[in-house]
């Protein structure tokens, strides 16, 4: 009596319907021999129920790999992954894509703190290539073409362009000569306008 009671509780009946649902939906698109449809609704129940009861983990439990396991999953070429046994030249996008970080990864695995996440062909290509094209060099070059140009006398300005400077108006003023008044302008036009002496 008590079972006929429990299977018609009003929670019991939303999971069975929910049960034979799936079943319904899953036998419409895969054939399944009629003599597997019981344990078939029994697992899909078991299953539902468990989630209502919160019972099933989020997380399925990982097997730890062993220390041999975890000396083979490093190559020169690539990393292989515990997560799909695939081999990848970096675990970056792999490991975003299933929701971990490289410290998350290493955790869920038991992996020592200096497992790389980064194959070491691909390493020492990237490095190569940054070398080849001085990247990272950026320090080194700046200082070594400063202490040169400051040995060096300053080289002077053309007038025009110390004119065309700006928002530096107080410090080409500072280093080009002081230009004349215009009233000096005009004293200096009509003195010259003179007829110079002759002398006898």
């Amino acid at each position: 009596m008590d079972d006929s009671t429990s299977l018609h509780a009003p929670g019991r009946v939303d999971m069975i319907g929910y049960a034979a649902d799936i079943v319904s939906a899953y036998v419409s698109n895969n054939s399944v021999p009629t003599a597997e449809l019981p344990g078939l609704l029994a697992g899909i129940y078991a299953t539902i129920d468990g989630l209502k009861g919160g019972a099933a983990s989020a997380e399925p439990e990982v097997g730890k790999p062993t220390a041999a396991q975890i000396r083979k999953s490093i190559k020169p070429d690539a990393l292989i992954s515990f997560i799909d046994g695939k081999p990848y030249k970096t675990l970056k996008r792999h490991l975003g894509r299933n929701g971990l970080t490289i410290e998350e990864y290493r955790e869920r695995y038991g992996l020592p703190r200096d497992y790389p996440s980064v194959a070491a062909s691909y390493s020492e290509a990237r490095s190569a290539m940054a070398r080849t094209l001085g990247l990272g060099q950026l320090n080194r070059k700046a200082s070594a073409t400063v202490a040169p140009a400051e040995t060096a006398a300053p080289a002077e300005k053309p007038a025009e362009k110390q004119a065309k400077t700006r928002g530096r108006a107080k410090v080409a003023e500072a280093q080009a000569p002081a230009a004349p008044k215009p009233a000096e302008k005009q004293a200096k036009a009509r003195k010259s306008k003179k007829p110079a002496a002759v002398p006898a």
